[in-house]
């Protein structure tokens, strides 16, 4: 779409979003587009400020110069692969690789090399984690910010709840742990800003740092890693079934979080209370109040670590108590909720789309089986997008288009239930 066309159908391509907002029309994505089709040596040179050629002017990046520093820290790491067709061969290649990609590599004087090149100085696996994170997050914060939402990591690490049947004689409950980020929506007022409040989640970001899936075995390394995805949306579909739901920590009114039960008595002195009863003469002995024990000059504010140790209570929340957990973009009265991924390995993004069943949620916090053969909530269903190189002008471009419309699914305004006028009423 040219641009004077793009501007004046702008205002009828935009739509009501949930927050009371209107969605960005098609003249924003088409800068959003513009500003991620910028070349990789433009970007750069802008972040790293050098001199463009003669005869040129900077690059303007705009809202994408987050993307392109983040960017620019991965050349230190990995090739960029839009330019692999006129760079030497990697080190870390095969001697067979090497001799293929140099066949494939079109013939040319040296001469027409750019100078300010540059090329990575270390391997992939010494990446900091962080950096992969930021670069994810970056590209997320294109589409997020126009749609009235933010990338932030969770204020409580994210865990997918497991609890045993209800009723059962020894009631457990564990947790798998995971790195995931979400996509949240961000207030609408100045005072819940203030106050950190947030909304959703409306989906999820996994990010994680493997870059081998040959060892041990191929296979394994995959379903492994695929696990991980899994792990973080079963996390989203959980936070999000929260919606009007207070939190209820696990062993709370029971005997066991209540009742000291060490053999009844009251106990004895552990840790440096001990020093108290040691042996006269002892070397290793802590000296006395009457050696010069310094005193504390302000008394203590909070409990002592023996006795909050000593204290039998149910485990820590695991809610963030500012979080305003909804269900957003999920249809009214269906009995799933998809929860959707943006995977983020190597310099790549895929989006994911999974329908988990709520059955399945009720059964992971306790719900018991009515058939213990046969599974009640049937199965979870997944679609994913191609990869994304993110190195490569119009992969990003395309993982903007697919990730600009999962945030107008998401943010969508919901449509109230029209009343049918009746003819004989």
């Amino acid at each position: 779409m040219p641009p004077d066309e793009a501007r004046e159908a702008n205002q009828s391509t935009r739509s009501p979003l949930r927050n009371g907002n209107l969605s960005p029309g098609c003249q924003t994505f088409l800068e959003r587009q513009k500003e991620l089709s910028n070349s990789n040596e433009d970007g750069f040179r802008t972040v790293r400020r050098i001199p463009p050629p003669k005869g040129k002017q900077h690059a303007r990046l705009g809202n994408a110069y987050e993307f392109f520093r983040c960017l620019e820290m991965f050349t230190s790491f990995w090739d960029d692969s839009s330019q692999m067709p006129d760079m030497p061969p990697s080190p870390e290649m095969d001697p067979a690789e090497a001799s293929e990609l140099g066949e494939a590599r079109p013939s040319g004087s040296p001469e027409t090399v750019d100078e300010t090149r540059f090329y990575r100085t270390s391997a992939g696996h010494s990446m900091p984690a962080d950096y992969r994170q930021n670069l994810c997050s970056a590209m997320i914060k294109l589409v997020s910010y126009d749609f009235g939402c933010n990338v932030s990591m969770a204020r409580t690490e994210p865990r997918l709840q497991i609890s045993s049947p209800e009723g059962s004689a020894r009631p457990r409950k564990t947790y798998i742990g995971s790195n995931a980020s979400f996509v949240f929506q961000s207030p609408t007022t100045r005072e819940a800003a203030r106050a950190g409040n947030i909304y959703g989640p409306v989906c999820t970001v996994s990010t994680r740092p493997t870059i081998s899936f040959t060892l041990p075995d191929v296979e394994t390394s995959q379903s492994l890693d695929l696990a991980r995805e899994i792990v973080a949306a079963l996390i989203t579909a959980q936070h999000r079934a929260r919606e009007g739901k207070t939190e209820t920590r696990f062993g709370e009114g029971q005997w066991w979080t209540q009742k000291a039960r060490w053999g009844g008595g009251s106990g004895g002195p552990i840790g440096r209370e001990v020093d108290r009863d040691v042996v006269q003469g002892d070397k290793d002995a802590r000296p006395s109040d009457a050696e010069g024990m310094p005193v504390a000059k302000k008394p203590r504010k909070n409990m002592a670590m023996y006795d909050n140790y000593r204290m039998v209570r149910p485990p820590s929340a695991t809610w963030d108590k500012k979080a305003r957990y909804e269900a957003i973009g999920k249809p009214k009265g269906a009995d799933y909720d998809d929860i959707f991924v943006v995977s983020c390995l190597f310099h790549h993004i895929s989006v994911l789309r999974l329908r988990v069943p709520l059955r399945l949620l009720e059964v992971l916090e306790g719900s018991p089986e009515p058939v213990a053969s046969e599974r009640s909530w049937g199965k979870v269903r997944a679609w994913r997008s191609p990869w994304y190189d993110l190195f490569k002008i119009d992969e990003r471009v395309e993982c903007l288009k697919t990730l600009w419309p999962v945030m107008a699914y998401q943010m969508r305004k919901d449509t109230p239930e029209k009343d049918v006028a009746m003819a004989d009423a």
